[in-house]
């Protein structure tokens, strides 16, 4: 049924690093609710698979001595959802993750893929996004750690190369302490559908204004984005109703929205319009 010429499992990461070091063809599988989409559509034909199902602590979801938060590749969106250190600290992580597909699909599908196929549907990345996360990559001969907005190059592109290994996601203490985050799906159907339009608020409320309000957009632009503009205007604001119509307007203006099959461009404006309003009156109930 599907095209594939070879699977390698190993048990350890440092025999992946050494295959991918190698063998720069090999296509890595995490939970493999993508890539056997492609496969099944015959998209990538004749693959050799790197699955990294068998390397333990991959799936990690723990809390560093200076108090970020490291979230393993291999976690799936089940996992995430139901993690203690996830629902205390970045509640609004679990909401994105409960969103992805239905029970079977969150079971296996796994951040890291979902990170790293690039899309700009993808549930998790608007929460990513707002939370500053930074994406651990690693290769044979060493590792690197880059903010995730700098991860995204385009539509289903990211910048990873062919020899490394998205280790983990890291949150840092800062980003999240004293926040409270919202994230909203919308989409076509009620259950298992891509997102038409996602939006993620994380805000900082001090004295009745916004201390720091962090607004970002899925199916926006090519990429998932972050609405600086909004950001920016919000910061040292009262909280009034006019102010958060403003704000929002802001992240209307940093959307590259189009039109396609799934909507036009004027109802995706209007939704990240009133999304972005109802997510920041989420946060500040």
């Amino acid at each position: 049924m599907f095209d594939i010429k070879d699977i390698l499992e190993p048990e350890t990461l440092e025999k992946a690093l050494e295959l991918l070091a190698q063998n720069a063809e090999l296509k890595i599988i995490a939970g493999g609710t993508d890539v056997l989409i492609k496969l099944h559509h015959r998209r990538i034909k004749e693959v050799e698979l790197l699955s990294l199902r068998k390397i333990k602590g991959l799936d990690k979801i723990s809390m560093l001595e200076d108090g970020s938060i490291e979230i393993g590749a291999m976690a799936s969106f089940a996992q995430i959802f139901r993690d203690s250190i996830v629902e205390k600290h970045i509640k609004v992580l679990a909401e994105g993750a409960v969103s992805m597909g239905g029970p079977q699909v969150r079971n296996m599908a796994t951040i890291g893929g979902n990170v790293c196929n690039g899309a700009v549907s993808a549930d998790s990345a608007p929460s990513l996004f707002c939370l500053n996360a930074k994406v651990r990559l690693k290769n044979k001969y060493g590792e690197r750690i880059i903010p995730i907005q700098d991860f995204y190059k385009g539509p289903g592109k990211v910048d990873i190369k062919s020899d490394e290994i998205l280790i983990s996601l890291i949150i840092e203490k800062e980003s999240y302490e004293n926040t409270i985050g919202h994230y909203i799906k919308f989409s076509n159907r009620k259950a298992m559908d891509i997102a038409m339009v996602s939006v993620c608020v994380v805000s900082s409320i001090e004295n009745g204004k916004f201390n720091d309000l962090r607004i970002a957009l899925g199916v926006a632009a090519p990429t998932p984005i972050r609405c600086s503009e909004a950001e920016n205007y919000a910061k040292g604001l009262e909280i009034t109703e006019e102010n958060i119509d403003k704000i929002a307007e802001f992240a209307v203006k940093s959307s590259k929205s189009r039109n396609s099959w799934r909507a036009s461009k004027d109802f995706r404006e209007h939704l990240i319009k009133e999304l972005t309003k109802r997510g920041i009156k989420e946060t500040i109930k």
